[in-house]
């Protein structure tokens, strides 16, 4: 099936803010100049801020946009709060997210941030802080070691009803790159995922993306991006709220999803979450009322040679959101799925949050 190349730049990638090339600033404070007389298109190479030996110019005699041109540094007033210690409280995890999509984590998750015990045999899920404000949460066996291997067969089984393959290379003009290999999947193929996020995250199911399966073989990246979309695109489910991003395979090095910004008070360097098979990393790309949050800027590294990264990620929009990807999916084809999961892991029953 021949799928329109603008609709799967649209879905596949995440466009970057467009007024971060004149903003030098963060949220309402942020001042833009007028950008009028440089609206003249030419393609961007992105060249390494640090970079003062190349001065090479392009073939209209400009010199090529830094990193820090594209996604200016923070102000230094910008509240930024690393994780202090090692364990916190559901409670006092609560209490940063209270600004962010409403999870009601005291439904699934006890005081110590542990699974709340149901009946099926799974390890049960664990939850961390790895960042104060803006809010990084990382939640340990969210996919059982099989349920991660059954992703990856569904990604290279070749079957074209349940997912559609796409590379993931940057387009023209764009200012992140990516290289890799995705899988748009239907609703209806993932019910262990889904269940999940609906019964233990408490997400509405029609307010899921298309999830989606990547594969980064060797060198392979997604450069500086955010996760928001673009005020031309919100009137398909306002703005994403969360990003779910789990990692179906352990890397003991490289292949990290990185926070330019953040810290890591513990080993004091930047915020950077290893994949570690069956964990899912969460964090925000905007508030609960949709004002983007530009703290979140990340990148996920490029993979070392000998290993391949493998995730499944899906974002959460503020309103319903109706898929692109595959053609003819829908939420409500994964309910009786999702809540034949649910029965098996002795889930609540039926799919709260969702129109059935």
């Amino acid at each position: 099936m021949q799928i329109p190349l603008w609709l799967v730049l649209f879905v596949a990638i995440p466009a970057p803010r467009t007024e971060a090339l004149a903003a030098k600033g963060f949220g309402k404070t942020t001042t833009k100049k007028d950008t009028t007389k440089h609206e003249r298109s030419r393609p961007l190479r992105i060249v390494d801020s640090k970079n003062t030996i190349n001065n090479e110019l392009d073939k209209w005699g400009l010199p090529p946009p830094t990193v820090d041109d594209i996604f200016p540094p923070l102000p230094p007033e910008t509240e930024l709060k690393p994780a202090t210690k090692t364990h916190y409280t559901l409670s006092e995890i609560q209490a940063c997210l209270k600004d962010y999509i409403d999870l009601q984590l005291h439904r699934s998750f006890d005081e110590q941030g542990t699974e709340i015990a149901s009946s099926n045999q799974q390890q049960p899920m664990q939850l961390h802080l790895l960042h104060e404000s803006p809010p990084v949460l990382r939640i340990d066996h969210f996919l059982s070691p099989d349920e991660c291997h059954e992703l990856q067969h569904l990604a290279t089984s070749n079957n074209q009803e349940d997912c559609i393959q796409v590379e993931s290379q940057t387009f023209p003009g764009a200012v992140s790159q990516r290289t890799s290999t995705s899988w748009f999947t239907q609703y209806a193929a993932v019910p262990q995922f889904l269940a999940k996020a609906v019964y233990r995250l408490h997400i509405p199911l029609e307010h899921m993306e298309e999830p989606q399966i990547v594969r980064y073989r060797p060198q392979q990246l997604f450069s500086w991006h955010y996760d928001e979309v673009t005020p031309q695109a919100l009137h398909n489910g306002g703005q994403r709220l969360m990003t779910i991003l789990v990692y179906l395979n352990t890397l003991p090095k490289s292949g990290g999803t990185l926070f330019r910004d953040l810290r890591n008070s513990q080993q004091d360097e930047p915020l950077c979450v290893q994949p570690q098979q069956g964990s899912a990393l969460l964090f925000f790309p905007a508030f609960a009322d949709g004002r983007p949050d530009d703290r979140t800027l990340h990148q996920g590294q490029a993979v070392g040679a000998g290993y391949e990264k493998w995730i499944v990620q899906m974002w959460i929009h503020q309103r319903e959101y109706q898929a692109a990807l595959p053609p003819g999916n829908l939420q409500t084809s994964a309910v009786g799925p999702i809540q034949q999961v649910a029965r098996q892991y002795g889930y609540e029953n039926g799919v709260e949050g969702s129109t059935l």
